[in-house]
C-alpha cells in the first residue's frame, strides 16, 4: 500500500520528518493565520506558505493496473535521476555551499528541477526504489537540488553570473522547483523555504502584468498564435504550451500561499491563461462563461483549431496537443489543499482528445490514419515529428489524466484503453535497461532533458492518481 508521509518525528523511508498534527485542508486555521500575517511588517514569505497536510490525505493502495504502471515508471525514472544522473552531473559545491549548476539556461535549471519533482514524489508516496541509492541519501541529494535552484533565482540572488529567472520558460522551471519544495517542505531549512516562497511569488507576480493579448511584464510572452480575425501573429507556433506552463506557477502560488495579498490576482490570471491556452475559433462566439469569464468577450485570439488540432514548429504536432497535461495537473495541485481546481483547466480537453483518437488524416499511401493507432501503442504523426521516434509515455500520461478527469466522454476507445497501450509500450522501453532510464539512441528522443521529462510527468501523474484514488475521498475535483 502506498501511503504519504504520516505524522512522525522519526525516519520514514530514510527521511527525517516532523509533520505534526495539522488542521483539515482547504483554507484551515493555518491559512487564516497566513492571511493575518501576509504583508505584515517583518512577516516572512515562507510564513505565508500553508504546507500540505499529509495527515489528512489517505493512502493510495495502488491496486489498479494503471496505478501500478505509473508507479513502476516513476520508481525507475527517479532511481535513475537521483542515482547515476546526479552522480555524473554534480561533482562540486561552490564556496557558498550550493551545488554548481553549471549555468543558468534550460539545461542547468529545468533538468534538475524536473529530477527533483520525480524523486520527491517517489519518496513521499513510498514509490521510491532504493536499489541504486538509499532513500536517506536520495533525500539529501534532492534537498540539495531544491535549495540550490531556489537560492539561484533572481528573487534571492544578486549575482548576474549565477542567477536565473525573467525568461520565457522560467515560470515552468520555478513551478517544478516550487512543487518539489512544497512537497518536501518539512525537509527544508528556513533559508530554503524563504527562497522558494520568494521565487514563486516573484514569477507569479510578473505573469499578472500585461494586457489581454500579451503578458508584457518582466520577460512575458504572447498569449495567442492567431488574432480573433484568424490572422497569424506567430504562424505555426501555438502559444498553448507557454500559456499553460505559466498558468501552472500561478496556480501553485495561489494554493501554496492562499492568504497572500496577491493570491486572488494569481488565481484570476491562472484561469485566464488556461482559457487562452485552449481557445479555439468557436469560443469567440456565443455566451459561454467559464469561471466567471465570458469567452467571446474576453478572448483576443486562439491557439487551437475547432477540430482540436494545433501546430508547433510549423507542423501539426501531436506532442504539443498532449502538452495540455500541464493544465490537467492543476487537479492534483488544488487537490493537495483539498480545493477544487478551476474548470478552466478542462477547457476544450475533450475536443483535443477526440482529435487524437478519432480524427482521420491523409497517409502517404493514400489511405487515412488516426494519430492513435487502433489496438497499438504506436503514434501516427501526420506531418512528422521533429523530436524523435519514441514518446509513448507522453501520450500514456495524457490518457491517464483525461481518464481520471472524465474528459473522454463519447470517445471510443476510452482513454483508459489507450493508457494501457501507451504505458505498456513505455514499460517495454524501460525494460531494456537496468538503471531505470527510458531511452537509448539519441534519435529516440532528441531532447537533452528526455529522462527528466519522463520523471516529471510520472511524478505529477502519480500525484494525480493519489488525489483521485486515495482511501479517504476523491480530491480530484473541478468547479
Amino acid at each position: 500500500m502506498t501511503t504519504p508521509h504520516r505524522p512522525s518525528r522519526r525516519r520514514i523511508l530514510g527521511t527525517s520528518l516532523a509533520l505534526g498534527a495539522s488542521a483539515a485542508l482547504g483554507l484551515p486555521a493555518t491559512a487564516r493565520a497566513a492571511r493575518r500575517t501576509a504583508g505584515a511588517p517583518g512577516a516572512s514569505a515562507a510564513s505565508e506558505v500553508v504546507p500540505v497536510d499529509w495527515a489528512a490525505i489517505g493512502p493510495y493502495p495502488v491496486q489498479d493496473a494503471a496505478g501500478q504502471r505509473v508507479r513502476t515508471i516513476l520508481a525507475g525514472s527517479s532511481r535513475h535521476l537521483i542515482g547515476p544522473w546526479y552522480a555524473d552531473t554534480y561533482r562540486t559545491y561552490l564556496p557558498d555551499g550550493y551545488i554548481d549548476l553549471k549555468g543558468t539556461d534550460e539545461r542547468a535549471i529545468r533538468l534538475p528541477a524536473m529530477a527533483a519533482v520525480a524523486t520527491v514524489t517517489a519518496l513521499i508516496t513510498g514509490a521510491y526504489d532504493p536499489r541504486t541509492l538509499s532513500a536517506a541519501n536520495a533525500t539529501i541529494r534532492t534537498r540539495n537540488l531544491i535549495r540550490t535552484l531556489a537560492a539561484r533565482h533572481l528573487a534571492n540572488n544578486a549575482s548576474t553570473a549565477t542567477r536565473w529567472g525573467k525568461g520565457w520558460q522560467t515560470a515552468l522551471w520555478a513551478y517544478y522547483t516550487a512543487l518539489a519544495g512544497w512537497l518536501f517542505w518539512n525537509e527544508l531549512d528556513a533559508k530554503a523555504r524563504e527562497d522558494i516562497a520568494a521565487m514563486t511569488a516573484w514569477e507569479a507576480d510578473r505573469l499578472t502584468t500585461g494586457d489581454d493579448l500579451y503578458l508584457v511584464g518582466r520577460g512575458g510572452h504572447q498569449l495567442y498564435e492567431k488574432r480573433r480575425d484568424g490572422s497569424a501573429v506567430t504562424p505555426g507556433d501555438s502559444k498553448a504550451e507557454e500559456d499553460n506552463w505559466s498558468a501552472a506557477v500561478l496556480s501553485l502560488a495561489e494554493v501554496m500561499m492562499p492568504g497572500h495579498p496577491r493570491a486572488a490576482a494569481w488565481g484570476r490570471r491562472n484561469i485566464e491563461l488556461l482559457l487562452a491556452a485552449a481557445a479555439c475559433p468557436a469560443d469567440l462566439t456565443g455566451d459561454r462563461t467559464v469561471n466567471g469569464i465570458e469567452l467571446s468577450r474576453w478572448l483576443r485570439g486562439t491557439n487551437i483549431a475547432d477540430d482540436g488540432t494545433l501546430d508547433n514548429h510549423h507542423i501539426l504536432h501531436p506532442l504539443y496537443m498532449v502538452a495540455f497535461d500541464q493544465s490537467l495537473y492543476e487537479g492534483f495541485v488544488y487537490g493537495l489543499a483539498d480545493r477544487r481546481a478551476p474548470r478552466a483547466a478542462l477547457h476544450n480537453i475533450t475536443r483535443v482528445y477526440s482529435a487524437l483518437v478519432d480524427k482521420p488524416f491523409p497517409a502517404p499511401d493514400g489511405s487515412t490514419r488516426t494519430i492513435y493507432q487502433p489496438g497499438s501503442g504506436a503514434i501516427h504523426y501526420p506531418e512528422g515529428n521533429d523530436w524523435g521516434t519514441h514518446f509513448p509515455f507522453y501520450f500514456g500520461n495524457f490518457d491517464l489524466l483525461v481518464s481520471l478527469t472524465a474528459q473522454d466522454t463519447g470517445i471510443d476507445p476510452s482513454a483508459a484503453t489507450w493508457e494501457r497501450l501507451h504505458n505498456e509500450e513505455q514499460l517495454r522501453l524501460m525494460a531494456r535497461f537496468t538503471d531505470g532510464r527510458t531511452y537509448g539512441p539519441s534519435g529516440e528522443n532528441t531532447y537533452y532533458g528526455r529522462e527528466h521529462r519522463i520523471g516529471a510527468m510520472a511524478g505529477q501523474a502519480f500525484l494525480t492518481l493519489f488525489m483521485a484514488r486515495n482511501t479517504v475521498r476523491n480530491r480530484l475535483r473541478f468547479a
